[in-house]
C-alpha cells in the first residue's frame, strides 16, 4: 500500500482541474484493501474511490480526505464448459498462439453457449479488457473500445457506446463492503443497471470498492443493423468482416477521428448524457424533424446534435472548448479553475433548454 500526501487532483483527473488531495492511497494487492479504509477511518477522514480520473471533475478546494485508487491489474478467462483458465498476472498482455476460430451466429443473436467468463481486476485498463476479448473472438464489449478508465469503474455508470452497454454482458463483481467490512460477490441484478446508472453512483455511492468484475462473453458477432456511426463508416469502408476485432478497429477509428484523447487534450469524455424520451415525446420530436435513435435500450436524442444546433460546436466558453468533432466533449484549453467549467456548462445547458426545452444532465461525477 502506497500513501502519498498533498497530491494535486489536477494530476489524477483527465479534465486537469482541482486542488490537492490530503492523502492518496494506491491499493496494489488485496491485502491493502482493509488497511486503506482503516487509515481513513482511524484519521476520521472522508474517502473517495477514484478510477482513472476520466469521469470525475475535481473542485479547486481539493479534497480534505483520502483518495483511494485501485492499482490491481490482471485478467483471467474460463469457459463454463471446459473450465479452462487463461490468466494474466499483474500486466495485461496479448495471448500467445492462434485465436480461437470465429463461429458466426444468426443476426437475431450474438451469444452462444457456453459463455466465456472474463474476469478483470478493477485496476486493469478498460480498453485492455476489450482488446483481450477481441483477440479471442469474444463478442459483447467490442463497441466499448477506447473508453478511457478502469475495469472497476465500468459498472459504476454502466458505460456504453455504439449500441452496447456493460450491463449487456455483466455477470458479477467481487467487492469490499466498506460499511460492513465484508468481502462479497454482487450479481448483475444487484446493480439495478439503467442508462448511466447503477447502485454504485446512486443508492450505494461510496459503499463498495470493486475488486474485480466478471463478464459473460461468447463467440459470435454483433447483429446488424449496427449503431448509426458504425453503419455510416461501413458505407465508405465496406467490409464483410464483422468479427469482434474488426468492430473494435472500426470503433477505435471513429473515436480517434471524433473524440480527443484525454492524454493529449484535457477532457472528461462525454460531458452530457443523451436525452431519453417516452414514446409520445419521441413521436413529437420526430414530427419536428429531430433525429430520434431507436435503440435496444430505448428512444433517445443525441445531446451532441442538440448542442450543435444551438451553434455551440467548436465554441470557446470561459476557457472550455466545445469539441468541433464531438460536441458532447468539453476540452479544457485555458480554464483557470472549476468556476470556468461551471460557467461554460451553465451556458450550454441554458442554450439547449431555451431552444429545445430539454434539460441536459452532466455525466461525470464531481469530487
Amino acid at each position: 500500500m502506497i500513501i502519498r500526501e498533498n497530491i494535486p487532483l489536477s494530476e489524477l483527473t483527465t479534465m486537469r482541474l482541482g486542488g490537492p488531495a490530503r492523502f492518496v492511497i494506491d491499493i496494489e494487492s488485496r491485502d491493502d484493501i482493509i488497511p486503506a479504509f482503516d487509515f481513513a477511518r482511524n484519521h476520521s477522514l472522508p474517502y473517495y474511490i477514484l478510477g482513472g480520473g476520466a469521469n470525475t471533475i475535481a473542485r479547486d478546494a481539493g479534497f480534505d480526505g483520502v483518495i483511494v485508487r485501485n492499482c490491481m491489474r490482471g485478467i483471467t478467462e474460463s469457459s463454463e464448459a471446459s473450465n479452462t483458465v487463461d490468466s494474466l498476472s499483474g500486466r495485461v498482455t496479448s495471448a500467445e498462439g492462434d485465436p480461437r476460430e470465429l463461429q458466426r451466429v444468426g443476426e437475431d443473436s450474438t451469444r452462444q453457449d457456453p459463455p466465456y467468463m472474463l474476469n478483470a481486476l478493477g485496476g486493469t485498463d478498460w480498453d485492455a479488457v476489450v482488446a483481450y476479448a477481441c483477440e479471442r473472438n469474444l463478442t459483447g464489449i467490442e463497441a466499448l473500445a477506447k473508453i478511457p478508465g478502469l475495469a472497476g469503474a465500468a459498472p459504476v455508470q454502466n458505460i456504453g457506446a455504439y449500441g452496447q452497454d456493460i450491463s449487456d454482458t455483466f455477470k458479477s463483481a467481487e467487492v469490499y463492503d466498506i460499511a460492513t467490512g465484508d468481502f462479497k460477490t454482487l450479481n448483475a441484478s444487484d446493480f439495478h443497471f439503467s442508462y448511466r446508472h447503477s447502485i454504485l453512483n446512486t443508492t450505494d455511492r461510496g459503499r463498495y470498492f470493486v475488486i474485480s468484475i466478471t463478464l459473460a462473453l461468447a463467440h459470435g458477432t454483433m447483429p446488424r443493423p449496427f449503431y448509426n456511426s458504425i453503419e455510416r463508416y461501413l458505407e465508405s469502408h465496406p467490409t464483410d468482416d464483422f468479427s469482434p476485432a474488426s468492430i473494435r478497429d472500426i470503433v477505435s477509428t471513429i473515436r480517434q477521428d471524433k473524440l480527443p484523447d484525454p492524454a493529449d487534450k484535457a477532457s472528461a469524455g462525454s460531458f452530457f448524457k443523451n436525452i431519453y424520451l417516452s414514446k409520445s415525446d419521441a413521436a413529437a420530436a420526430e414530427a419536428k424533424g429531430y433525429p430520434v435513435y431507436h435503440g435496444h435500450d430505448g428512444l433517445k436524442i443525441n445531446s451532441a446534435w442538440l448542442i450543435e444546433q444551438c451553434g455551440l460546436k467548436g465554441k470557446l466558453l470561459h476557457g472550455i472548448r466545445v469539441s468541433s468533432t464531438a460536441p458532447l466533449v468539453l476540452i479544457n484549453e485555458s480554464a483557470t479553475g472549476y468556476a470556468d467549467l461551471a460557467a461554460a456548462r451553465a451556458e450550454i445547458i441554458a442554450a439547449v433548454q431555451d431552444k429545445f426545452g430539454y434539460q441536459l444532465e452532466q455525466e461525470p461525477n464531481e469530487l
